[in-house]
């Protein structure tokens, strides 16, 4: 996502990352730990799930009453809720003996994905998440965003919303739905039903361990929690992509239909829209602020730590004390930015260049909240101490977003030796000449120093390779490779594998 051509969230999705936050599971109970007053639930993650009693709902007798009778076939979809007898709420002080027992099946929802060594951990609160509503089963409360100030659509939106809703089901409206009316709502519940519906057909006869439901793609899902007025272009260079956007958009966006576009440019769309250098810059392990200053970014196994210097604006002019607010300023800036790109999540302590009047500390901690203002994950920003550190937490439910910067030698490939450089180019046309004879047209992406190598001169490389196979091979440069790294491509975009 750019803003004002600025990088400020990456959202990566791995075709290998089965357990999605919003995913629904049958899972089995593997253990009851009193001691801990949690479980650990089999989801076939090769660790076990977390769900701790607190996460447990309050309905979760509902829950799992509800599983057994969706399993048995005894409840049909096209009934929802509808003759359910709700179960007595547990207690808020309880004890996780008291309501699971070990090897039980258990109806779970992914509330974090795995990260790092830990395995998912689990909600039993299932709710599904619509462009405007939030379904929630098992109780009949009505709730609104707090961020919508007005209380007067407040009201509106409750009684409204309490008018649509099916019977022993409770809807959170999003912060989006301010000024919708009933039909764009009713059809954003409606949706909402069906996948319910959906869930327990999956439920029936199904054993653990199960997927019952799959929470969005993450282009649909990022969509779904980002898309807003200030959007004003949405571009992909997938045609499947493109219609899944634009059927998405016209779902529920249909006056913003015109705002997607296909890149169909030779140049890498990263490349294109400058955003391949802006994660190299991004993702150091040093982070240049503008005038001079910078960050250094360090993880450790309990915390990030994010160091403040001053750099060359150190010999301003002006006073000390002026100089040290607006470099703190600038990273502050720059630091909530770097929390959104790499979505940093536990406990962030910041280093800021010392100041000693209060006033300045007190302007700097009202430019951290300010810029994290646009921050979706939960966060807490504490006062400067008297060390000049700050302290924030932000939640974390997926992995962080972390990209090497670093590159492996070009010519070694880090393992310290090399071959002859001089025998790169006849390594190259040796491929070229193999597939000469099999294709007639081809491709070659390249660093773009290696590819002004290949097209440099009178006559150049490429030109001898025409006049050699009359055949002209089109040159594409790519930022990402290595500059000794090269790949050759089919008309049909598909890359030949040369054994």
């Amino acid at each position: 996502m750019l803003e004002d051509k600025h990088l400020t969230e990456l959202h990566q999705e791995r075709s290998n990352n089965q357990f999605v936050v919003g995913d629904i599971y049958l899972g089995r109970i593997r253990k009851v730990m009193p001691g801990l007053n949690a479980a650990f639930i089999d989801v076939g993650h090769e660790k076990d799930a977390f769900l701790h009693y607190t996460d447990l709902s309050p309905e979760i007798r509902s829950v799992m009453k509800f599983t057994t009778s969706c399993i048995a076939g005894n409840i049909s979809p096209e009934q929802m809720l509808n003759n359910f007898e709700l179960q007595p709420e547990i207690v808020k002080t309880g004890n996780v003996k008291e309501v699971l027992q070990n090897k039980n099946n258990l109806l779970v929802q992914i509330l974090k994905e795995p990260i790092s060594t830990k395995g998912p951990r689990l909600t039993c609160e299932i709710s599904l998440a619509g462009r405007f509503l939030v379904l929630t089963p098992f109780n009949d409360q009505v709730g609104v965003s707090k961020k919508i100030d007005s209380a007067e659509e407040r009201k509106r939106l409750k009684v409204l919303v309490e008018s649509l809703k099916p019977k022993n089901f409770g809807v959170i409206v999003r912060t989006v739905a301010a000024g919708k009316n009933a039909a764009v709502l009713h059809e954003d519940l409606l949706m909402l039903t069906e996948k319910w519906q959906a869930m327990m057909r999956s439920l029936k006869g199904a054993q653990p361990v199960t997927k019952v439901l799959s929470e969005l793609s993450k282009t649909s899902g990022v969509l779904r929690d980002l898309l807003s007025p200030q959007f004003n272009k949405i571009v992909t260079n997938d045609v499947k992509l493109a219609k899944e956007i634009e059927d998405y958009i016209e779902r529920n966006a249909p006056e913003k239909k015109d705002i997607v576009s296909r890149y169909t440019g030779s140049t890498p769309i990263f490349d294109h829209y400058g955003i391949t250098k802006q994660i190299k810059v991004a993702f150091g392990k040093t982070v240049n602020i503008p005038n001079g200053s910078y960050l250094i970014i360090e993880k450790t196994e309990a915390l990030h730590v994010i160091d403040v210097n001053s750099g060359h604006r150190s010999t301003m002019d002006g006073s000390q004390e002026g100089n040290a607010l607006k470099v703190n300023m600038e990273a502050a800036e720059e630091i909530g930015r770097q929390l959104r790109l790499r979505d940093l999540g536990g406990i962030i302590v910041i280093d800021f260049i010392d100041m000693k009047n209060p006033d300045n500390k007190r302007i700097l901690q009202q430019k951290m909240k300010e810029v994290m203002d646009s921050d979706r994950a939960t966060h807490t920003i504490l006062p400067l101490s008297k060390f000049n550190l700050m302290q924030i937490t932000r939640e974390r439910v997926r992995p962080e977003v972390n990209i090497s910067t670093t590159e492996a030698c070009p010519t070694c490939g880090g393992t310290g030796e090399i071959n002859a450089s001089l025998l790169l180019i006849d390594e190259m046309e040796g491929d070229l000449d193999h597939l000469m004879n099999t294709h007639t047209k081809l491709k070659l992406y390249c660093h773009p120093i290696f590819a002004a190598y290949l097209q440099k001169g009178f006559p150049s490389r490429r030109m001898n390779w025409f006049i050699k196979y009359k055949k002209w091979v089109r040159i594409y440069q790519n930022e990402d490779f290595a500059i000794t790294e090269y790949k050759f491509f089919d008309d049909n975009d598909e890359e030949i594998k040369i054994d």
